[in-house]
């Protein structure tokens, strides 16, 4: 497959959306809906990564319905994202109240990230899949600013009720690992996916990701060395 493979994101998540756009490929936001509830005794990085493989199986089988395969689209990229501590997984706040105990939980510690892609090939069904998992250190942010962010409203839409990347908040220190993927979507990870179904990409992944989010990345070389 050429740079010019379209691809179907199954997700509405803007901050994926931005990080897809980076690799400049034609690709169209088609989010899947299913059931997100964690299975009793579920680890969290089995959950992220059954989550995935049911929003890629899901898009599969709303195309395939619609006999849409061969005359348009040819890969479909689906991800999710989970923040656990002490081994539980922590998802999306669903009020104010719910954002500042997480983040009460949170402050000052260091937590897990972890995000799942599954990229599929809607004509031959095959499927391949990374797992991408972060130790994310939170600072210890006063009262004060957790409760201004929270009124904020952007932690409501997001695990862990919090973005790393939130210009004022600024919730993380010290992080090493890869920001792409505490964002929503390794951007290493998928490239390396991407390759496996020969698609050509025409930019450098690991510049365009450090450019975009002002971070120097340690861990790239590793990532895409395996």
């Amino acid at each position: 497959m050429s740079s010019n493979s379209n691809l179907i994101l199954a997700s509405s998540s803007p901050r994926r959306r931005e990080l897809l756009s980076l690799f400049e490929i034609p690709f169209e936001v088609r989010p899947a809906h299913i059931d997100e509830t964690p299975r009793p005794n579920e680890p969290p990085k089995e959950y992220v990564q059954r989550l995935a493989r049911e929003k890629a199986e899901s898009l599969m089988t709303d195309y395939k319905l619609q006999n849409d395969v061969k005359s348009h689209w040819e890969l479909v990229i689906a991800a999710d994202t989970t923040v656990t501590i002490d081994n539980e997984i922590i998802g999306k706040p669903g009020d104010a109240a719910e954002a500042v105990e997480m983040l009460k939980k949170l402050r000052g510690r260091t937590h897990q990230v972890c995000t799942a892609i599954t990229v599929s090939n809607l004509e031959t069904g095959e499927s391949i899949h990374e797992l991408c998992s972060s130790d994310v250190p939170m600072r210890n942010f006063s009262d004060e600013e957790m409760e201004a962010y929270v009124a904020s409203g952007d932690p409501l839409d997001k695990a862990g009720g919090y973005a790393i990347q939130h210009n004022g908040f600024h919730p993380v220190e010290n992080f090493s690992h890869c920001y792409a993927s505490v964002m929503g979507l390794p951007l290493c990870h998928l490239t390396r996916a991407l390759h496996k179904f020969k698609v050509e990409l025409s930019v450098d992944v690991p510049s365009k990701c450090q450019q975009f989010n002002n971070y120097q990345c340690p861990v790239y070389r590793e990532i895409l060395a395996l």
